[in-house]
């Protein structure tokens, strides 16, 4: 056997070999072991290598959560290729930004998100190989490889060349002008930096085979309701898979508590991962409707939004023993730490890792009560993909030769080494776990004829903790109603991005720079 690597493929292939039987996925009704799984995946990657797909290239997965997207990750990972998660929100033109830029010669999806590729497809000559998954629809997607059928006529074994710890990770987040922008990691840096280092118990392993032991012990159940293809629920899917833990996904389209929590129950699920309030609420809300059997539960973890404290304490209520974690990360950062106490309405307060702290624009940690950006160094990206400028612009080596990532978080830092977040800019708008750039969302209003000028805000609310808050000037003569607005914006910007409430006024007010106001902006709309 060639010797093991911290690549994401070779990681699953040693608890898999360690523990085949071991139960390692169910999704709707796909329940597959660990050995299956890394079967499937092994299909994925012969495919793949037969269509001509080589080490560094870059196939995208569009899909909703289900066991295909696994398999195809960990596929894509075996034959050295690289994975590039793609939103599957996005209306064409951000499906053909994504694609682009990530420069993607393949993608594997589901049958009704591919009909919006298609829509883009002529513009996107690189892409020559696709995979359909099957998901209901009748769209017609010329050329495509039906998804089963490619890994029917494939080998299941684990036959690959040898691959490396160098080997590339990408996961694609909002920009602060506007397009998500890639993120590039080394296997091994994302593994340390983002997926726990092999423990859950925050002692990282010193060596890949390591993770060989977690098959001899036993494994939590972890029911994930957050989308694989954002990094929150995508790190705690492989955080537990690499520890020999049984992973749940919560399959369905929308999100509804009653399902969630009758999965808990049925799966005997110790942790679970939800995304902020828009899914604590309606679980605090559905618990205190009926009884459920959250017994085996001992842990309830958000991540991608931070739980407010209403919510927290509402959940707490009916789960008296359970532990709650926020889990602070981005796509530049990895994660970084876990929420602490003391955290006060407004603010985010967390006790970061020894790798993580508060710098000033020069470099140096900054003193106690003191606003800077949250750093890390150690285990980061090497940058953005395609984009040395914004490469530059985020990641800065000091003085004494440490390389650090600074994407833009400010924050303090508190006098007994905790942080507490103030925002990226303060501008960056969550709404359940969403994270909306206000100047992508005004470049897009601001091409309706009838709008002169216009200022996005995030405004409180109860479901989503945030929704976004449209300022506008119209032209002369012209109305603009928020329905006919986002008509207008339906084919240019994902749904969540649509504003759920506008001001209209005679002036949009900007700084003496000419900047947007802000401030002033989110005063008027309340």
């Amino acid at each position: 056997m060639t010797e093991r690597t911290y690549n994401l493929a070779d990681l699953l292939e040693i608890v898999a070999t360690a523990g085949p039987d071991r139960p390692a996925l169910v999704a709707g009704d796909v329940r597959l072991s660990y050995g299956g799984l890394s079967a499937r995946a092994s299909r994925v990657g012969h495919h793949l290598a037969q269509a001509g797909i080589r080490p560094g290239d870059h196939v995208a997965i569009l899909a909703y959560n289900r066991a295909e997207w696994l398999e195809s990750m960990f596929g894509i990972h075996k034959i050295r290729a690289v994975p590039i998660p793609v939103n599957y929100r996005y209306v064409a033109g951000e499906l053909r930004h994504v694609l682009a830029d990530s420069d993607s010669v393949a993608i594997i999806g589901e049958r009704s998100l591919l009909a919006r590729v298609e829509e883009v497809r002529n513009e996107l000559p690189k892409l020559s190989h696709v995979m359909v998954i099957e998901d209901g629809g009748d769209e017609t997607i010329p050329g495509a490889v039906p998804y089963e059928e490619a890994l029917a006529a494939a080998s299941p074994h684990d036959d690959f060349p040898s691959r490396s710890s160098d080997d590339r990770y990408i996961m694609y987040t909002g920009g602060t002008t506007g397009y998500p922008k890639g993120v590039e990691w080394r296997c091994e840096d994302i593994f340390f930096g983002a997926l726990g280092g092999g423990s859950s118990l925050n002692t990282p392993i010193s060596h890949p085979a390591q993770l060989a032991e977690a098959a001899n012990k036993p494994g939590a159940v972890i029911l994930n309701c957050a989308p694989v293809m954002h990094g929150a629920g995508q790190w705690m899917t492989l955080m537990g898979l690499f520890v020999g833990a049984k992973v749940v996904l919560y399959t369905e389209r929308a999100f509804n508590p009653e399902e969630a929590l009758a999965l808990l129950s049925a799966e005997g699920a110790n942790v679970l991962m939800i995304v902020g309030d828009a899914m604590g609420r309606p679980i605090a809300e559905q618990l205190a409707k009926g009884r459920y059997d959250t017994g085996s539960l001992y842990a309830l973890s958000s991540g991608g939004a931070p739980l407010t404290p209403a919510v927290r304490d509402a959940l707490r209520g009916h789960l008296p023993d359970v532990r709650f974690v926020d889990n602070y990360g981005a796509s530049e950062t990895g994660v970084g730490g876990t929420s602490a106490d003391g955290r006060s309405s407004g603010t985010a307060k967390f006790r970061m890792g020894p790798d993580c702290t508060v710098l000033d624009d020069e470099l140096r940690v900054v003193a106690p009560g003191e606003i800077g950006k949250l750093a890390r160094s150690g285990h980061i990206p090497i940058g953005y993909y395609n984009d040395p400028a914004k490469t530059a612009a985020t990641f800065f080596t000091d003085s004494q030769g440490t390389r650090w990532s600074i994407p833009g978080d400010f924050a303090t830092l508190e006098p007994d080494g905790t942080i507490v977040l103030l925002g990226r800019g303060s501008l960056v708008i969550n709404s359940g776990g969403e994270k909306i750039f206000p100047e992508e969302v005004e470049a897009s209003i601001k091409e309706h004829p009838d709008i002169s000028d216009a200022i996005v805000v995030g405004v409180p609310d109860e479901r989503f903790g945030q929704k976004v808050a449209a300022v506008v000037c119209a032209h002369p003569g012209k109305e603009v109603s928020l329905e006919e607005l986002n008509t207008f914006l339906a084919d240019r910007i994902a749904g969540f991005k649509l504003p759920r409430k506008i001001k209209v006024v005679t002036e949009v007010k900007r700084t003496a720079v000419g900047k947007p106001d802000y401030k002033w902006a989110a005063s008027v709309v309340g």
